[in-house]
């Protein structure tokens, strides 16, 4: 059967539920822990700082699927089902027998696939009678959905947005601002979290954990305020789980099996939603598919990390997790250009990672970019620095195969585009770009002062 470039669902095969992974899962996530006591959070404790419906859906590991509320489902309409793309041309460019996939979810205005959890967590803190919301965001993908989000729902947005991409991104910036957003480089004079980092790191670039800290800060000081996250949680990964149900709606469309999944990791929530049918199949021992998570090597939590309860921030004011980390304090290079610069990882994909049930590979930055060029001339989009993690990845499993002359097929996320991205494309193109990489004498001090839990 011959298979289109482009296989496109009908709006009515949309997905109406979210897929819960966390039912499937034998050994669940770690619970996450109440830094003074070292007991697990309740929701009383969680909802001071997230929305009551959302504290549910984070702390619920046994229901399978959630309904998909009306609004959302209807917001969803104006730009899912996203594409599921052959890549016949880049298969011919690697000469490959490979059969390459990817899932694009950069077909709306906020450029990736946020805007998918973005709706869903306006739409709950519209309907708790919130005021608006505050959050942080690293290379300003997810705080461009949430500003959309919040446009639509007519709540206030407060950004706490990583010094060096609000530095090296104005043009994200200003979409967000455009939206009707407030955005504010991390760490920043406007909170007291934020006033202690720059005081113990002067110049600091920042970095998602000191950006979270901040907009968490900021939510419990301010009435009718709540926090919230583009990655990490449950919760997100739970709203994330309509890329990987379209993704398989659209395969088995055609009768295709995917030998290997591939998605970029930074804390979670892509690949986490790509992957999350196809796991919860291999966890019901009903298919078997190779996951591969593919993150940065300036920032290896998965590769390089330890699994281990940890603050989510760096100002240690947010709850612990048990995930693969650096250390709340590890702050990555200034000069990596992708937005998977956090410390940990998603305690769902952590738990499936320590179980075996998928692996990780860490790649530099170079190398990423040079797969992106690669990518956007024979396939014609321009790929989101932290989308070409996967790409890299996807080659390299694409060449074995040349090598070995296996017809594997193989899946991976575009999660969105990289046009807001041009600085690191240009530094790229003129030949400037570096790797770097921590050293373990750096990892080292870095996770010498994870809690004692």
């Amino acid at each position: 059967m011959e298979i289109p470039y482009k296989i496109y669902l009908n709006e009515d095969e949309i997905p109406k539920q979210w897929y819960n992974v966390r039912a499937d899962m034998k050994n669940k996530p770690a619970p996450l822990l109440n830094p003074g006591t070292l007991q697990p959070m309740t929701a009383q404790e969680l909802e001071q700082v997230f929305c009551a419906d959302l504290v549910k859906q984070e702390l619920d590991n046994d229901t399978p699927y959630f309904d998909i509320p009306e609004e959302i489902y209807q917001f969803y309409k104006m730009y899912r089902p996203s594409p599921l793309v052959r890549a016949y041309f880049l298969e011919k460019a690697l000469d490959t027998p490979a059969k390459i996939y990817y899932k694009f979810e950069g077909n709306n205005t906020s450029g990736s696939h946020k805007l998918n959890s973005a709706i869903a967590q306006a739409y709950y803190a519209k309907k708790q009678g919130l005021k608006g919301v505050t959050t942080e965001t690293g290379a300003g993908q997810w705080g461009t959905a949430l500003s959309m989000a919040c446009a639509f729902f007519d709540l206030d947005c407060k950004v706490y947005m990583v010094k060096c991409s609000y530095e090296q991104k104005p043009f994200r910036r200003e979409v967000m601002r455009t939206y009707g957003a407030s955005v504010t480089p991390s760490p920043s004079n406007e909170t007291e979290v934020g006033k202690k980092i720059l005081a113990e790191f002067p110049g600091t670039t920042g970095s998602l954990g000191c950006a979270i800290s901040e907009a968490v800060e900021k939510a419990v000081s301010s009435e009718g305020y709540r926090y919230v996250l583009g990655s990490v949680l449950a919760q997100v990964v739970l709203h994330q789980s309509i890329i990987g149900l379209e993704t398989k709606t659209a395969l088995d469309k055609y009768g295709i099996k995917p030998d290997i999944i591939i998605g970029c990791a930074g804390g979670g929530s892509n690949l986490g939603g790509l992957i999350a049918p196809f796991m919860g199949e291999k966890l019901r021992g009903e298919a078997d598919y190779r996951v591969i998570a593919v993150e940065p090597a300036s920032c290896p939590s998965f590769t390089r990390g330890k699994y281990a309860y940890d603050f989510c921030d760096t100002g240690m004011v947010c709850p612990l997790a048990k995930m693969y980390t650096l250390g709340s304090g590890f702050i990555p290079a200034a000069n990596h250009a992708g937005g998977l610069r956090y410390h940990g990882m998603s305690s769902i994909l952590s738990q499936l990672y320590d179980d075996g049930l998928m692996e990780a590979v860490s790649v530099e930055q170079t190398a990423v970019f040079d797969a992106a060029q690669k990518f956007a001339r024979v396939e014609g989009i321009l790929p989101a620095p932290e989308s070409s993690h996967a790409i890299r990845a996807a080659v390299d499993e694409a060449l074995k195969c040349k090598e070995t002359g296996e017809e594997k097929t193989i899946v991976f996320g575009l999660t969105g585009t990289g046009y807001f991205d041009m600085y690191a494309y240009q530094r790229f193109n003129d030949g400037e770009m570096t790797d770097r990489i921590p050293t373990d004498a750096e990892l080292a001090e870095s996770l010498s002062k994870l809690p004692k839990v």
